[in-house]
């Protein structure tokens, strides 16, 4: 075994890329490769040096497979994912993901030979994945040796990173993280143990993870919204306060993650199809989003397409024209969708229809009371109900034609036909629909006459828009120190409303940093590149709707 002073693993974030917000789970081997080997001509000298395979590897691409399908999976005889052969070429013959593939044995206690079916525990099954995962019982001595065969082969593979879902946050398998943390520690190479998502996350939960793994998510899927930027900034500030950033980890340090960083050209959330669109986040907005990352020390893991961004004919002032600017409200005001459920009778309501996205993903939208061509619809996620067969291996036929609907950007939520509540697009947005669950009350039918008509109630959804307050979101600031004395400082201006001006005063930095001397400081702007001084006191500049302002100072 090495010592600990012989490894130190994460001693600073990791940083590099994640095929995910890119590709979602269709990556290719030739895909891959394209990006790692960019990645490693352009980044690596940054320190980035991490190429991630997201999840679903193991899936054939075929006609019928999706993120949440059944049956597609290429698995060993022992329950162990392998790489699909189709999609990654050098993985024939049982080499995984490297030349060298360790094939391990069925596991005998007490003279029974145990399968994977035997230590699965089905009622963890994974909310957001409920036919891809579920956790394993690290009580049984054989659940225990399928997470050690498991996590031996990666490392036999040459793997250095691993990320592992669905165990953390509201998923909280303190159990399995514990058992495969005492694996991995007793793996004689680095190997960066990584937990997602982290959706409820609080500072002690934090701390009951932090020293078993080296990375650790805070939030649910980050995507490229203002809303999702946004949500960010309380949850890394109470991880700062915690000292939790940069604490001791696995063989080394733990990170707060923040997600990646979905820029340049990407995909949508579950989908079927790679890259094919161009982040809609503004340019401030991916500042905020890049500087709140840096001061919060989060992993950097980019999501865009990197061949894509970096060749010359796909040069930024080729699509700069795409990058709009975030939209205002008016005196206050704006309108959203308000979800409500009435009889289906009512001629209120009709108005819904099918879009198909891709040909494995359709979405149901709400266009019965639109009043205008721009404005965007309500739009929900469709996904059929898997056939269940009675004892006589006949179809049930009442989930013939039914679906779930889940929200576009959280795949693991979905909408209840409950008639006591309203739900507002922000709500939806937020993620505030049910854990998805096979429940009445979540079972869907779009009728031919453009009803939705929900299973357990015989109500039909509908849509309207109401006016609602738009509140200025507030101001933040972060301040930070460098390794040659210099001070950084960064204005956030969270407003939907306005450009705003905000400041901050030298007695205020020295209250912070109580062991520097500050009295006048001066240095520059990132963004702008203006040199800024310190006038009577005081460091201030007006910042953009949803920007930020990044100094670096040096104050005597």
């Amino acid at each position: 075994m090495l010592s600990e002073s012989d490894i130190q693993q994460a001693s600073l974030p990791p940083r590099g890329w994640n095929s995910y917000d890119a590709f979602s789970w269709i990556i290719s081997e030739q895909e891959f490769f394209q990006n790692a080997e960019l990645i490693s001509q352009r980044l690596r000298v940054h320190g980035y040096e991490y190429v991630v395979v997201d999840y679903l590897w193991y899936r054939k691409k075929v006609p019928g497979a999706y993120s949440n399908s059944l049956g597609f999976d290429v698995i060993d005889e022992w329950g162990r994912m392998l790489p699909d052969p189709g999609r990654w070429p050098s993985s024939n013959g049982g080499k995984g993901f490297s030349e060298v593939a360790r094939k391990g044995g069925a596991y005998t206690e007490g003279g029974r030979v145990w399968r994977a079916k035997d230590i699965a525990i089905p009622e963890r099954s994974c909310a957001w994945m409920s036919n891809g995962f579920m956790s394993v019982n690290t009580k049984l001595g054989a659940g225990r040796a399928f997470l050690r065969s498991l996590y031996e082969q990666y490392a036999a593979w040459g793997v250095d990173l691993v990320k592992h879902d669905c165990v953390f946050g509201a998923d909280l398998d303190l159990n399995e993280i514990t058992y495969v943390s005492e694996i991995l520690s007793q793996i004689n190479r680095p190997f960066v143990y990584s937990l997602s998502p982290g959706t409820s996350v609080t500072p002690t939960l934090a701390k009951d993870v932090s020293g078993l793994v080296n990375m650790y998510r805070i939030t649910g899927d980050d995507w490229d919204t203002w809303g999702d930027v946004k949500a960010h900034f309380n949850i890394a500030r109470d991880l700062s306060t915690a000292n939790m950033i940069g604490a001791k980890g696995l063989k080394g340090r733990s990170w707060p993650d923040l997600d990646m960083l979905p820029f340049g050209w990407l995909t949508d959330a579950g989908s079927n199809e790679g890259p094919h669109r161009y982040c809609r986040l503004t340019l401030e907005e991916k500042r905020s989003q890049m500087t709140l990352w840096a001061f919060a020390k989060s992993p950097l893991m980019y999501g865009g397409d990197f061949p894509y961004v970096t060749s010359s004919k796909n040069s930024k002032s080729k699509y700069h024209h795409q990058i709009g600017k975030p939209k205002r409200s008016t005196k206050g005001k704006k309108r959203i969708h308000s979800l409500r459920f009435i009889r289906c009778t009512e001629s209120k309501a009709s108005g819904w229809s099918v879009e198909n996205l891709n040909q494995n993903l359709e979405r149901i939208c709400w266009k019965g009371s639109l009043e205008n061509e721009q404005q965007n619809p309500f739009c929900v996620h469709k996904r059929e109900l898997q056939y269940q067969l009675d004892g006589k291996g006949m179809y049930q036929e009442d989930y013939r034609g039914k679906h779930q609907l889940f929200a576009t950007n959280q795949m693991r939520v979905c909408l209840d036909g409950s008639p006591k509540r309203k739900v507002t697009s922000k709500e939806h947005k937020r993620g505030s629909f049910s854990p998805c669950r096979m429940d009445s009350n979540q079972i869907w039918e779009l009728k031919s006459n453009g009803t939705l008509v929900n299973s357990y109630s015989g109500l039909c959804a509908t849509v309207n828009y109401i006016e609602a307050n738009v509140g200025s979101g507030g101001v933040r600031s972060w301040i930070a120190t460098g390794r040659r004395g210099e001070v950084y400082l960064a204005f956030f201006n969270l407003s939907d409303e306005q450009k705003t001006r905000i400041y901050a005063k030298t007695s205020f930095l020295a209250k912070v940093l109580p062991d520097r001397r500050i009295n006048s400081c001066q240095g520059k702007e990132v963004w702008s590149g203006k040199n800024v001084v310190t006038t009577q006191g005081t460091i201030a500049m007006d910042v953009e709707v949803h920007g930020c302002a990044l100094f670096v100072l040096y104050c005597s």
